[in-house]
């Protein structure tokens, strides 16, 4: 690239999109200059397009215009570079694998399909820049004169699909609507000219199909067809580790998405006519009223597959659409975690087993939002206290994980067996320890903190943000001061943050403006590995595999009892947890784990709250024991 020179005939290069803006003369070379260098001086860089925008030099509808106007030399990984959906480093990620591929493809297919874009941020960035309206075919009522000119060769590529007349010519939906082979190809069958339209490459495929089977229009599924949809699904969902399915009905189609590493990502879509179907089909899986649409439900399926058996929760939310289900998996026959194991750092691995678990009562709460790991930690501790010599009972909805020895019990509404009705019964079972699935309301936390009182040890689940959050929230359920303080042994809060796929993790250096976001300097963070995935074929081209644990553990002292019974704010119980209980909060931890290379610095910011800035790493490591 030429540089700045004043005297250099040849102007800088600034991408193709600023340089057809320079061209058309919405924006002038000093002005770009001008752009580039407020960008070096950012602490979060943008695209060079979005400063000239934020600057006021041109409009979004100039830009639009000049895109439009110079499309045919646009192209596809630049486009979406300068737009900011995609960084360099994908781009040349994608390059790569599109040279070393086996079979020719295409860039935009290699962005897709190697997850460095979803599919509709890349047709939706082509329709809203190239103002090519995005169409799909199998919700369409298509042409099918236009669908049998197409040459099944053409077809077999299902690199567009034609969809009407419109205007004396013929509306041609692309999948890469910037590939002129293709729109070239499309012109020569419908020589009367073509109006270009986006849509989804497994959209057209999809069309193809059922135009080859003689199927026009929509097809209606029957119960058979929706049985064995929903069974692939789960399948389908079971092969890729995947915790949750979200079914959701939108105005035109039903979205299946899974929720895999924490992340929602799309799955399949189908035909809105299939929504009754699938609805009653998982109704009957879980035993639920198929007549009621108009109230929300929920059930449990137990699911046998060659593989094994997997018990899944299934919710149905009532929506202006349909029902939106949610089917929750859990493996019964789950593998459990030893405590050692779960990703405690070893001084807070051994503050927890002395202060906490081998306490001969109180009440120890796992807490964090759903998916945060909770029932994987409360069971490793159930499994380390699993002894002979003690007697374990558990009130849970539902069972997820089976644990020899130990008797317990999963609620069942239906049959009237409440978390009222269990926990009355529980504590004449003569136990030592009791493990309560959810503290979900006054009446639950009552006998949490009586069977305390009465010399039981109490393990528990509750969905609060941080430690700290627990204590309020109980506080809050009119639990008194004095049983909170006196009951109440230890809160441990969790997150999972993604972990840093090991293939292609590489060395990473924080920028300043990232330093200053949690009160550090170059200088502070010396020894530190900070890392990032670039992405490869082993973690799906995200970065990331696998999760990892991130703790904070508080282990109530005398101060932190003083300040309950004064029912101090949560600010002051924090600090006072900080100076004198050892409290490492989640966000440290986080960022020490991100310094050691096992996640990175987005994810700590994405999922950990941060309520205090965080102490130096050194100090932090120090209270972790590492």
């Amino acid at each position: 690239m030429p540089k700045d020179n004043p005297n250099n005939s040849e102007p800088a290069s600034h991408g193709e999109l600023i340089d057809i803006l320079i061209k058309e003369g919405l924006l002038s070379e000093k002005q770009a200059l001008h752009a580039a260098r407020l960008r070096t001086k950012l602490v979060r860089p943008k695209p060079l397009l979005e400063i000239v925008k934020e600057l006021g030099y041109v409009t979004a509808d100039q830009v639009t215009a000049a895109i439009r106007k110079n499309k045919l030399s646009m192209r596809i990984g630049s486009l979406l570079l300068e737009l900011g959906l995609i960084s360099e480093a994908d781009l040349e990620a994608a390059f790569q694998i599109q040279r070393t591929s086996k079979t020719p493809q295409k860039l935009g297919e290699v962005l897709v399909n190697n997850n460095f874009i979803k599919e509709f941020k890349l047709l939706e960035a082509l329709s809203m820049q190239l103002g090519y309206p995005f169409v799909d075919p199998r919700f369409t009522n298509l042409d099918v004169s236009l669908l049998h000119q197409i040459p099944v060769t053409y077809r077999n590529k299902a690199s567009y699909v034609p969809i009407e007349r419109q205007e004396h010519q013929v509306v041609v939906a692309f999948a890469n609507v910037l590939d002129m082979d293709d729109q070239e190809e499309a012109r020569t069958i419908f020589p009367e000219g073509i109006l270009p339209a986006i849509a989804t490459r497994e959209s057209i495929i999809e069309t193809y199909q059922r135009f080859e089977r003689g199927s026009q229009t929509k097809e209606s599924l029957d119960d058979d067809s929706a049985s064995g949809i929903v069974e692939r699904i789960i399948l389908d969902a079971i092969e890729l580790d995947v915790s949750d399915i979200h079914m959701e009905p939108l105005p035109d189609r039903l979205r299946i998405r899974f929720r895999r590493d924490g992340v929602l990502e799309p799955y399949k879509d189908f035909p809105r006519e299939i929504i009754p179907n699938i609805s009653s089909r998982i109704k009957i899986m879980c035993k639920a009223d198929i007549a009621e649409k108009r109230r929300h439900q929920g059930g449990r399926i137990l699911f046998e597959y060659p593989g094994g058996e997997l018990d899944m929760r299934a919710s149905f939310y009532v929506t202006i659409h349909g029902e939106a289900i949610v089917l929750r998996l859990l493996n019964r026959q789950g593998n459990l975690i030893d405590i050692a194991s779960v990703g405690m750092y070893p001084k807070i691995l051994k503050r927890f087993l002395e202060g906490a678990l081998s306490r001969p009562s109180g009440v120890v709460i796992i807490t964090g939002p759903t998916g945060s790991g909770k029932t994987t930690t409360v069971y490793s501790c159930i499994h380390h206290l699993n002894t002979p010599l003690l007697s374990i009972i558990t009130a849970e909805e539902p069972v997820e994980y089976v644990i020899p020895g130990i008797s317990q019990c999963s609620i069942d509404p239906k049959i009237n067996l409440t978390f009222e009705e269990t926990l009355r019964h529980i504590v004449r079972q003569d136990p030592d320890v009791i493990l309560i699935g959810e503290i979900r309301d006054n009446y639950s936390a009552e006998v949490a903190v009586q069977a305390a009182l009465t010399g039981h040890k109490v393990l528990t689940t509750f969905h609060t943000e941080d430690s700290i959050g627990g204590l309020i929230r109980l506080m809050n359920m009119d639990i008194e001061a004095f049983l909170i303080s006196s009951t109440v042994v230890s809160v441990v809060a969790q997150r999972l943050l993604r972990r840093i796929c090991p293939e292609c993790s590489q060395p990473y250096k924080p920028s300043p403006g990232e330093l200053q976001l949690f009160g550090y300097t170059q200088a502070t963070i010396q020894g530190s590995n900070f890392r990032k995935g670039t992405g490869c074929a082993h973690c799906r081209y995200t970065g990331y595999r696998g999760r990892i644990a991130v703790f904070e553990l508080l282990i109530l002292d005398e101060m932190v009892r003083a300040a309950i019974l004064e029912r101090r704010t949560s600010f002051d119980i924090r600090k006072i947890a900080l100076e004198s209980a050892g409290l490492v909060t989640l966000f440290e931890e986080g960022l020490v784990k991100a310094a050691e290379g096992q996640t990175t610095l987005e994810e700590v910011m994405r999922c950990l709250p941060l309520v205090l800035k965080p102490r130096p790493l050194e100090e932090t490591r120090r209270l972790l024991g590492v």
